[in-house]
Order: C-alpha cells, then structure tokens, then sequence
C-alpha cells in the first residue's frame, strides 16, 4: 500500500475510446477510463466499489489489461470483488528481484498493535457490511500495551492519537458524521496473511510480560512523536 490517500471517483465509461490517440504521439492502449483506474491504483491507498463506484465498474471489465500494465511495473494487483476492495502491492521478491515501486508504511509498535486490534474487530464482525469503532475503546484496548511502571497518561494517549492520525491518513480507519467514530477499512481483511499476524501476536504476547521491553518501546516512539 501507498502513503497517499485515497483518490476521488474520477473514472469514466470508457467503451467508447478503447483504442483511441488520447493526444499526439499517444502511443497508449489503455482507454482513457482505464487509464486513470490504473492512475488510482497506483496512488493508493485502495479502491473501493463502494466510494469509486464507476472506476469500480471499469476496473472489472478491463481487468485482464489493468493486471498486465501493473505487471509490467512490477505491481500485482489484490481483487476482492465480494469485500469490493482493490489495492496493489510491489511483486513478491522471492519470485524475482525487483523494485520496490510502492512505499510501504513505517509502523511503530503502537500502530501494529492497533492495527492487529482494528483487523481483530473487523473479523469478529464478518456477518455485518460495515464495521464500526470509536477511539476510547481503541484506549482501553491499547492501554493493555502499556508499562506497568508507566505513569505518562499523557505520552501514552499522544502516541495513540498518532497511530489514529496515521490509521485515518491511509484510510484504514474512515472518518464518519460522528466525531471520534470510524468505519474500519475492509481492506485490513486482506493486507495480512495469517501466519503475518500470528507471528506478530506470539511476540506482543511475549513483550506484554516484559514490562522493560515495553517501556523502552514506549520511550523510543515518544521521541518519534515529540
């Protein structure tokens, strides 16, 4: 995923154009539609059926040519038409050694602990089309992170209104009428595998006993936040 945020539906009917000079010496093949469904991809951090309703329409049609020219970018593209999320990441560098053409985000350990939170929320409510959270019980879940011998109430609620800020910054958390409140991004169903997240659960387990560890976490991402 990318650092920017998600774009506006800008995309339209491009059955009309498929094949057409979109200036002088346009050597593209893309319709002009498509072209900017790619654009979009690219920039991140998502699409959505849901708030780009008709680039979602092209993206499915042209989907065969919108895989190929990310391909040649060194981009794969992540399609769930049931969740009706799309998003790329760079290709798997196991299969070739390649660039990385998307940055990835920085996560300190407040925001992967609130990231494991938000997907944990997201699955447990599976059967609903939108899952919602406000940020006191985003609080009260983080503050089991928190050194025992920490008396910063202050430096802890700075460091996850950072996480927060960064959350809504990459739309993984989008904003809502009420203030405090947020849907969480389906996306977070499909940007960790499994064993990512076991992985990364078996180690806070084990950090949430060693309340050095955790203090020292808690004092190196103060100074990142400062």
């Amino acid at each position: 995923m990318t650092e920017n945020p998600a774009p506006t539906d800008q995309a339209v009917d491009d059955s009309a154009n498929r094949d057409a000079s979109l200036w002088s010496g346009d050597l593209g093949e893309l319709a002009a539609g498509s072209r900017r469904v790619l654009v979009q991809l690219v920039k991140g951090p998502y699409l959505s059926a849901e708030r780009h309703s008709e680039a979602w329409k092209i993206l499915l049609t042209d989907t065969a040519a919108l895989r190929s020219r990310l391909a040649d970018l060194f981009l794969d593209l992540v399609l769930d038409e049931s969740l009706g999320v799309a998003f790329v990441r760079n290709a798997p560098q196991a299969a070739i050694e390649a660039p990385q053409v998307v940055r990835t985000m920085p996560l300190t350990f407040m925001d992967s602990a609130l990231l494991l939170f938000l997907r944990r929320e997201l699955l447990r409510g599976s059967g609903a089309t939108r899952v919602f959270i406000g940020r006191d019980e985003v609080y009260d879940h983080l503050n089991s992170y928190r050194a025992s011998d920490t008396t910063d109430e202050a430096g802890f609620r700075k460091r996850v209104d950072s996480a927060w800020t960064k959350m809504l910054k990459h739309s993984l958390l989008v904003r809502t009428d009420t203030e405090d409140r947020v849907e969480i991004s389906p996306i977070l169903r499909l940007v960790f595998s499994t064993e990512q997240i076991q992985a990364v659960q078996e180690e806070y387990q084990r950090l949430a006993g060693n309340t050095r560890v955790i203090a020292q976490l808690e004092q190196d991402e103060a100074e990142e936040t400062k």
